[in-house]
């Protein structure tokens, strides 16, 4: 309670006011009506929002719109080993249907799904970077399929990688 209350917590780091702090409940209460909470916590939570889950639209402007997209990062990152990737359109959007199925057929875990498959699809570039010959590798639909084609097919395996 003393931490939702809005007080001084002592930490490991120091000590923190808790007074101007947003607190966030995601999801915790999600099958709770606020009247059903015991007064204290009404009173805590005084605002109630529901979320849609992502579309693809939204996962292709997570990879595509912010300054630090983690296409730009792993862009950035691989230029250090004098590799430059394009991602191209329809690999993205590849990327970005791929994580809202496995979203759908799996585990809801919202955005945090691109960055496992970003990951899985520039595993391989990432660790052979310093033996690649090629200087620059387009990120196509046919690259992205190549890449995890078998394993978001296979419903037992993605829930464990993907």
């Amino acid at each position: 309670m003393p931490i939702i209350e809005g007080t001084t917590v002592n930490t490991k780091h120091g000590t923190v006011r808790t007074d101007y702090i947003l607190f966030v409940a995601s999801g915790a209460f999600h099958t709770s009506k606020p009247s059903d909470l015991i007064p204290e916590f009404q009173g805590r939570f005084p605002i109630r929002v529901e979320l849609d889950d992502l579309t693809e639209d939204d996962f292709y402007s997570i990879l595509t719109e912010p300054k630090n997209a983690i296409t730009k990062q792993y862009k950035a990152l691989l230029e250090t080993e004098a590799i430059s990737i394009e991602f191209v359109d329809d690999g993205l959007k590849e990327i970005a249907k791929t994580a809202h199925n496995l979203n759908e057929r799996i585990e809801n875990i919202g955005a945090r799904r691109l960055y496992t498959v970003v990951e899985r699809v520039l595993e391989d570039i990432s660790y052979e970077a310093p033996d690649v010959d090629e200087s620059k590798i387009l990120i196509n639909r046919e690259y992205v399929l190549s890449k995890i084609k078998d394993i978001a097919a296979d419903e037992d395996l993605s829930s464990f990688i993907l």
